[in-house]
């Protein structure tokens, strides 16, 4: 099961070490709901090597801030901490799953 990222852990999640996935999302956004099933589906295939979450912008106000999201679905790459790519809108699941494999 994708992981949930809130304002209170994503740090250290991002730090762990290891490639994190980040779906910044909403109950209310179509999109979002479109790509919910792709997100877990990766969440299972790469657990253990990646670190993929949810973040609802509704409950957590300060990580898509500082993050500069301006649109959900988002989704944000992050390797060595750093953002390395980036999914704005709701995409086909081959789409996400390369930019999974480009983080190993």
């Amino acid at each position: 099961m994708a992981l949930e990222f809130t304002d209170d852990n994503i740090k250290g999640i991002v730090n762990s070490g290891q490639p994190v996935v980040i779906d910044f999302w909403a109950e209310w956004c179509g999109p979002c709901r479109m790509i919910g099933p792709s997100i877990e589906e990766l969440s299972k295939e790469y657990e253990g090597k990646v670190q993929i979450g949810k973040m609802n912008v509704d409950d957590h106000v300060d990580t898509p801030s500082e993050y500069g999201i301006r649109n959900i679905p988002t989704i944000l790459f992050i390797k060595d901490g750093q953002v390395v790519d980036k999914q704005v809108g709701a995409v086909p699941k081959a789409v996400l799953e390369e930019k999974v494999k480009a983080l190993l």
